[in-house]
């Protein structure tokens, strides 16, 4: 049998297949380890025949693995090889999308503990007086039975090895699965589905269409609709795949799909260790457990005979990678419900533009929830004018009104949630007296103050500095602290509220895979009365008591210079206002602007999604921005600024040809450099282009390919969900 392997190289020379010997029983999908000139590399055998173009007798033959069995499924090679085409890049690079990295490396493995359990009834067993620790060991092990060794050793030094030469006990080893949330428990939740959650569930089924989007607002009941679909699956004998924007979300949803189906849901996102990783990883490939839920990584679950696929948020620009392949996870995702005859469902209070643009033209199936399930109505929206606050004197970062609202909410007992879309203590630290602002040595961005550590950060490499001690520039002491961040925010409030329990959730407090749902469930159990966080806690969280959401900076996303700058805004804010009143007690939000007037605000405040999008989709369509045309930038990055810039040159001048043949494609063609010059020491340029549709990314991506250099890194984004 010959294997087509595709080594594991993402250069672009060995960018092909190769002929190699291999066993009969050998599977399309195996990982092998390939002889490739002096070197044994590992592989993946994309194909399998009986005959060869070349001379059979000249083939090296390769090794398997100790797998068992094939690494990855049919699917998931077709697939990685639809990507490495769709973004080309390398079929290598494609593959490692669906394996954990240290699971390709070798650098981790099962994990195996050996145990120790009497092998003779302890009434047979005769030690000497001096074999204390032996006589004890046996005296646990019969009052305990099976043991881990390495606690027995501990407890009674040198036991294990003398017991076991005697013959009085028998030594296995067993696999033990590491669990990456053992402490995560939730309870199941009602299964009694209303009757609008029924008929959503009826048309997902019976919808010939293969994707639905479910619009809800917030606490419509769209999680119960998707456990219902999950569970339909599994008494069918089919799996599951749930994605979520945030890591921070995974626990909690996590703990009600162990509520309901036990442990049949595995856990798939960066935040696990190695080795948690590659045990869910498995027990999805063997079919132990059959439903896959993580972050945008978790699409590329090694599962097979899926049923549903849901993307939950389905607007969060999350689920765009911004590293090669530069794929958007609803593509991935439609490849594999059309491959598995299965439907996938979209989520979201908010959807994009473009989603719900196609859900309107009967591209996807629409299905809207606009009630909450527990019939309450969404909380009220007060919009405070932030420019009469300052005129007043008031240069704090809460309102008169904020203030009020959050002593009656701690008077009353109840829960609130101040949102601030920037971590740190202040945004930048600036020189009265010469104008000096704080930057990044590595990135084109000003540092932002961390007080509690007493240093600066950048948010972008994430290298520390030392605090300043005076001005380099001039040597003043006069440093001034400008914007505000989550922070400054909970000094403020320990200032304003001193007995009051306040928890920060953002990327500094949250280290370790478990540091969102410490915060969340501490913050869930009322041991504290206030939450002050960036937009992790925005989505999908269900806190009963929180009867008060206080957004301090509405306009901090409003005002970027991105098209997607007002449809950002607007789901923030609708997201967020959502964590208010979902039990009994009405909710209400105070929203702080210095734009009381904007028509986005206004819109977000009467919860008023049809109006923004006919609003938003209209001057889309007229400014010819997406989904009215494609935006494609080419990103061009490298440690030589001479060098880079060279690479620039010969990728404009080949993608100059196309626009010379192309114009009427053409809506904008230009170089120039990236909004942040330099982030990690690397010079940054890119080509913007406005395209009336997709019909050239073909060629631009062979261009790209064709310009791949040693000196620096060439990148396409197809509607970047991050323009800087």
């Amino acid at each position: 049998m010959i294997a087509e392997v595709i080594v594991d190289i993402t250069s672009g020379e060995t960018d092909r297949v190769f002929d190699y010997l291999c066993d009969d029983d050998t599977k399309v999908g195996a990982r092998v380890l390939a002889p490739f000139g002096p070197r044994m590399l590992t592989g993946f055998v994309v194909r399998l025949k009986e005959t060869t173009d070349f001379d059979r007798a000249k083939l090296k033959k390769v090794k398997p693995t100790e797998d068992g069995l094939p690494a990855l499924t049919e699917e998931c090679v077709d697939l990685a090889q639809r990507l490495a085409r769709r973004y080309a890049v390398p079929l290598a690079l494609s593959l490692r999308l669906f394996l954990p990295a240290e699971m390709r490396t070798g650098k981790v493995r099962e994990l195996y503990r050996r145990y120790a359990f009497l092998a003779v009834d302890s009434t047979e067993i005769s030690l000497p007086k001096s074999a204390k620790n032996q006589a004890a060991a046996v005296e646990y092990l019969a009052v305990n039975g099976k043991t881990d060794c390495a606690l027995l050793n501990k407890q009674f030094p040198g036991s294990v090895a003398a017991l076991e030469k005697k013959g009085y006990i028998t030594v296995v080893a067993e696999q033990v699965k590491r669990d990456p949330y053992k402490t995560v428990e939730g309870e199941a939740p009602a299964r009694t589905l209303t009757a609008a959650q029924e008929r959503a569930v009826n048309t997902i089924k019976t919808d010939s269409r293969t994707v639905q989007l479910i619009h809800g607002v917030t606490g419509s009941g769209k999680t119960e609709i998707y456990l219902t679909l999950i569970a339909e699956c599994l008494e069918r004998g089919e799996s599951s795949i749930f994605l979520v924007p945030e890591i921070s979300l995974t626990p909690q949803m996590l703990a009600q799909l162990r509520a309901r189906f036990g442990k049949n849901a595995a856990i798939l996102h960066s935040g696990l260790s190695a080795g948690e990783r590659f045990d869910e990883w498995w027990r999805l490939r063997t079919g132990e457990a059959k439903i896959a839920i993580g972050a945008r990584s978790a699409i590329f679950a090694p599962l097979e005979n899926i049923g549903v696929i849901i993307i939950d948020e389905e607007h969060d620009g999350s689920y765009s990678s911004e590293t090669a392949p530069r794929y958007n996870t609803f593509d991935v995702a439609y490849l594999r419900a059309k491959r598995n005859g299965c439907k996938l469902v979209l989520g979201s209070a908010t959807p994009s533009v473009e989603t719900y643009r196609k859900a309107l033209s009967g591209e996807f199936g629409l299905i809207t929830l606009k009630e909450r399930i527990n019939k309450k109505p969404m909380p009220h929206i007060q919009i405070v004018d932030m420019r009469k606050e300052v005129r007043r004197g008031n240069n704090t970062a809460f309102s008169s009104v904020l203030k009020e609202e959050l002593e009656n909410t701690l008077s009353s007992g109840n829960q609130a949630i101040l949102f601030l879309n920037r971590r740190g203590y202040s945004q930048t630290v600036i020189c009265k007296e010469c104008g000096y602002v704080a930057k990044c040595k590595a990135c084109d961005v000003s540092l932002t103050y961390h007080r509690d550590e007493d240093c600066l950060k950048c948010h972008y490499c994430g290298t520390r500095y030392n605090m300043l001690s005076g001005c380099p520039d001039c040597g003043s002491k006069k440093l001034s602290y400008a914007g505000t961040g989550t922070q400054r925010v909970v000094e403020e409030l320990k200032k304003l509220y001193p007995t009051a329990r306040i928890l920060r959730m953002d990327n500094d407090t949250t280290s370790g895979k478990e540091g969102h749902y410490k915060i969340l469930k501490e913050f869930g159990e009322k041991k504290a009365d206030i939450l002050v966080g960036t937009q992790m806690i925005a989505k999908g969280h269900d806190f009963p008591a929180v009867t008060l959401v206080g957004i301090l900076d509405a306009d901090m996303s409003l005002h970027f210079n991105d098209y997607r700058s007002a449809e950002r805004t607007f789901q923030l804010i609708t997201q967020v206002a959502g964590r208010s009143g979902r039990a009994e007690e009405k909710g209400k939000v105070v929203l702080q602007t210095f734009s009381p007037e904007n028509d986005v605000l206004r819109f977000a405040c009467e919860y008023d999604f049809e109006g923004f999008y006919d609003m938003e989709v209209s001057l889309r369509e007229g400014a010819a921005f997406p989904p009215f045309s494609k935006i494609v930038r080419v990103l061009v990055s490298g440690e030589d600024n001479k060098k880079t810039l060279d690479v620039l040159k010969t990728v404009y001048f080949a993608l100059e040809e196309i626009y010379q043949n192309n114009q009427e494609k053409f809506l904008f063609f230009n170089k120039m450099s990236a909004p942040i010059k330099r982030i990690e020491n690397k010079h940054r340029y890119q080509v913007l282009m406005r395209l009336t549709d997709g019909a050239l990314l073909p060629q631009i991506y062979a261009v790209c390919m064709q310009s791949r250099s040693r000196d620096a890194l060439i990148s396409v984004e197809e509607n970047p969900a991050n323009l800087s």
